[in-house]
């Protein structure tokens, strides 16, 4: 009994070694892989490009090999700073995504994990401390209160916390209340720092999780045979629904009713500013102080990253099941299927040496040119041209033709008697009933600008009758116009 525990024991011990976070913290060089990574990504900089990260490792290695620590061969790993990013991401610490128009690589979560363990370990004290044990103690009270299911015991419980609530009060108001020493609410900041700095890696450990669903989503369709309207209401259900798809999906979910609103972000940072300002903040160092201030910054960078993962899973589910094509996909897996044997079988059958000549484009067919119709291929006739007709035919009647256009040939006379130059309003208003329509002001006026006009500040206003006898007033700028180009030349 006692070897099977043990050997319990160390199985369990064995799989979290093998864990990506404590082979970070047990690597041979875990000093410059958790300096480097705490140097490049930052709570106000989660996620960094490609480009710029190699730099800056590469900037970071200068220094180091500079200031003699390349001495050691534990000390730094060789290579440039491009496989030695390359090789964090193929062993879990990085993840490259993109990131807009841009490659960006972010830490992952067993990264993160390892970061919050080390700045643990050389953050200061951590002490067993009033504060501390009053948070396990509320949490398990809350624990026992949301768990109890006889309503009396509830009730008794609420209202001894309300009987305590307002003996505080009480003493408040008749000032017997006690300030608290720094050094209490200094053991209350300790805690504070201490519970946010779980909070990264358990926001990176939510988006990962609905990283893998997508992943296991798109692999599983990609396999489904099933008819795609019953392929489609599943998945698309799934995408929906995407941050109820995992635990942790569904836990942040419920915290994010207590995070997830603007105004309680807002308040939380004006918090956190006010306590940075207290005189207990004097005994933090400047380290401490900073973190405390950005809690709220890493709260809400933490819900976009969880949120960004969702609306990029839900898209890419979405995307995969509207051009899922069951017989597509298993006639490309047949093709694979049959390129990855022919490969194999050229492989057996040709030494390591040999060329293989490679296929520059794909061969054409060599057909001459089809006929592209059955009719004559000539190309039909031009149509004849039109006659003259010796008569000239009514094509509208004299209703039709006063509900028309401006009567332009009219008002071209009846501009050519005012004169070298005339008021629009008062033409319009002389001239002959059946072109003091409304649209024949607008005529008027397009042969006013053709022919040159002038604006005035006067206002002009003139009544324009219609075909049927109803009448509309119009009012508009002065315009004194010439009555015709050459005039205006002259």
């Amino acid at each position: 009994m006692g070897s099977t525990r043990a050997e319990a024991a160390y199985l369990r011990a064995l799989s979290a070694f093998r864990t990506p976070t404590l082979d970070l913290l047990h690597g041979r060089y875990a000093p410059f892989v958790v300096a480097t990574l705490s140097l490049v990504f930052s709570v106000d900089r989660p996620s960094v490009e490609i480009s710029d990260a190699h730099a800056e490792v590469a900037e970071i290695l200068d220094e180091l090999r500079g200031a003699g620590y390349d001495e050691d061969d534990r000390a730094l790993p060789a290579g440039t700073a491009r496989e030695i990013c390359r090789y964090w991401v193929r062993v879990g610490w990085l993840v490259p995504q993109i990131d807009g128009d841009v490659e960006v690589y972010r830490l992952t979560a067993h990264a993160v994990g390892a970061l919050e363990i080390t700045g643990r370990t050389t953050g200061g004290r951590t002490r067993v401390s009033n504060s501390r044990v009053r948070t396990l103690l509320e949490a398990v009270e809350r624990l026992s209160d949301h768990a109890e299911t006889d309503p009396k015991v509830r009730l008794a419980r609420l209202i001894r916390e309300r009987d305590a609530l307002d003996a505080e009060i009480a003493r408040i108001q008749v000032g017997e209340s006690e300030p608290i020493d720094d050094e209490q609410l200094l053991e209350e900041a300790e805690n504070v720092l201490h519970l946010a700095r779980e909070l990264p890696a358990d926001f990176t450990r939510v988006a990962e999780s609905i990283k893998a669903m997508q992943r296991d989503v798109v692999a599983d369709l990609r396999r489904d045979v099933r008819p795609t309207g019953e392929v489609l209401r599943e998945y698309l259900q799934r995408g929906q629904h995407v941050m109820q798809s995992t635990p942790e999906g569904r836990a942040f979910a419920g915290a994010l009713r207590l995070i997830g609103d603007p105004e309680r972000i807002d308040s939380l940072t004006d918090q956190l500013h006010a306590l940075v300002a207290q005189p207990f903040a004097r005994l933090m160092d400047a380290e401490q102080r900073a973190e405390l201030d950005a809690i709220s910054r890493r709260v809400e960078l933490g819900v976009e990253e969880v949120l960004t993962a969702q609306r990029r899973a839900s898209r890419v589910i979405t995307a995969q099941v509207r051009t899922h094509d069951p017989i597509r996909d298993r006639h490309v897996d047949d093709l694979l299927r049959d390129v990855m044997a022919g490969l194999q079988a050229w492989t057996h059958s040709t030494s390591s040496e040999a060329t293989v000549d490679m296929i520059r484009s794909l061969p054409t067919a060599d057909i001459r040119h089809l006929r592209q119709s059955t009719t004559d291929i000539r190309p039909p006739r031009a149509p004849a041209p039109l006659t003259a007709s010796d008569e000239d035919a009514e094509i509208l009647d004299a209703d039709t033709r006063a509900w028309g256009g401006p009567r332009y040939a009219e008002l071209e006379a009846h501009v050519a008697a005012l004169g070298e130059e005339f008021d629009l309003g008062e033409a319009f208003l002389a001239a002959d009933d059946d072109v003091r329509r409304p649209v024949d002001l607008v005529g008027l006026l397009e042969i006013a600008h053709r022919n040159g006009m002038r604006e005035g500040e006067d206002l002009s206003v003139v009544e324009a009758r219609r075909p049927d006898g109803t009448t509309r007033r119009f009012a508009f700028g002065s315009v004194t116009a010439r009555t015709s180009k050459e005039s205006d030349d002259d």
